[in-house]
């Protein structure tokens, strides 16, 4: 009988989907970005899932987020992103932390225990925390630079971040940020897109940015077919036992 994976099993054969079956893989952040590329990878069949976000659904996140739905405002990410999880395969295992990783909670994680690591975290400090102790422990990491004020998802592109020039503003931080760790290589999703003037508003005391459902959807699935596809060429690091 033909399961959920027979049609990716035509596409990577049964090695492929023995390797993925054998991945770990943790994804910080469960926003737009992280909430699509944790979808593409749970329909990948993936071993190990570790979602981490300290966020409950709130209306506003309806527009771009998969877990967002009315039926699902104020409750935890991370508790949503499960149980759909499950629903897709419940042979996956899915470990989920209700927490926002910085100083204070990554000794909570040890990141050698991963294959790859993705990074969809808004905060830039939280950011270069994440991929400093993912370098430390020769972890591969894939990291999401800014997607809101954008409209052309087309504009997306995965490169190292020493080769992200100066369109982005979040990528010329995060550059010389990293260098000051003395980190000068690492896979980042960017967009050459140029932001429009004003895409931004303040609301509550907070700087809210604009966004819309089409965009950061694509990024996150653009993170998760770079994830799979290094996995499958053995470049995640515990498959590849280096």
């Amino acid at each position: 009988m033909y399961d959920v994976y027979s049609r990716m099993e035509l596409l990577l054969g049964q090695t492929g989907v023995d390797r993925l079956g054998r991945a770990q893989i943790a994804v910080f952040g469960l926003g737009g970005v992280g909430s699509y590329a944790v979808e593409a990878l749970a329909r990948c069949g993936v071993g190990s899932l570790t979602l981490v976000d300290h966020d409950v659904v709130s209306a506003t996140n309806i527009n771009r987020q998969l877990f967002a739905l009315h039926s699902t405002i104020g409750r935890k990410k991370v508790q949503v992103a499960k149980e759909r999880i499950r629903d897709i395969d419940e042979n996956i295992l899915v470990h989920t932390y209700e927490t926002f990783y910085n100083k204070d909670t990554s000794g909570m994680f040890d990141l050698r225990g991963y294959d790859y690591i993705v990074d969809a975290i808004d905060s830039m400090e939280s950011k270069l925390l994440l991929i400093e102790q993912a370098k430390l422990c020769h972890t591969p990491v894939i990291s999401c630079l800014a997607t809101e004020g954008k409209l052309n998802p087309s504009r997306f592109e995965i490169t190292d971040i020493s080769r992200t020039g100066n369109i982005c503003p979040a990528a010329k931080k995060m550059r010389t940020e990293l260098r000051k760790k003395g980190i000068r290589k690492v896979k980042v999703l960017y967009s050459r897109e140029r932001c429009p003037k004003k895409m931004t508003e303040a609301r509550n005391g907070e700087i809210v940015d604009g966004s819309i459902s089409f965009v950061p959807s694509v990024a996150g699935m653009l993170i998760a077919g770079e994830v799979v596809r290094d996995i499958l060429t053995e470049n995640g690091k515990g498959l590849n036992k280096k």
